[in-house]
């Protein structure tokens, strides 16, 4: 996946800002010129992904069983939320919880979090020796690189969704 996002890096129509891979589908916030852009360039990057999902378990066909669906984001506290629940995504579907990881963990190895500046209190991530943030682009939008701050800081704790 990261050969993947690099090929999305640097492009000024077209940027992945935050990123999270589950089990069985991701999570993207992107920035995109126009619909008709986004449209285009999400379908590449479905293609990519599908091709180097495949390659790597060494099989064939269909990855994607749906098509990717967007929301646009409007307003200062739905930009929050979208970013909360992007980065602490592995917290909703309790993966932090799996495969004997427990609940002290602060970042999913497996998004954008380490990349991410608006965390809340002084957190400091124990990065594995060896890991490789994933590639994403910085915001270019004010929405996605301040004005979301207006409602709080994200704490790397927060459970994003509704309660279950």
């Amino acid at each position: 996946m990261r050969v993947v996002l690099r090929r999305y890096l640097y492009r000024r129509d077209f940027r992945i800002v935050h990123i999270s891979i589950q089990r069985n589908h991701l999570h993207l916030i992107v920035e995109a010129s126009d619909a008709k852009l986004l449209s285009r360039r999400m379908q590449s990057f479905a293609i990519n992904a599908a091709r180097s999902i495949n390659k790597a378990a060494g099989r064939r066909g269909k990855v994607f069983r749906f098509r990717y669906r967007a929301k646009q984001l409007r307003t200062r506290d739905y930009a929050r939320n979208a970013i909360a629940y992007v980065l602490n995504n592995w917290r909703r579907h309790r993966e932090d919880e799996a495969f004997g990881v427990d609940r002290t963990a602060q970042l999913d190895a497996y998004s954008s979090a380490i990349s991410f500046t608006g965390w809340k209190g002084n957190v400091r991530w124990r990065v594995p020796i060896g890991y490789e943030p994933l590639p994403v682009s910085a915001p270019r939008t004010d929405l996605l690189r301040s004005a979301w701050q207006w409602f709080g800081l994200i704490d790397p704790f927060e459970t994003p969704g509704p309660s279950s």
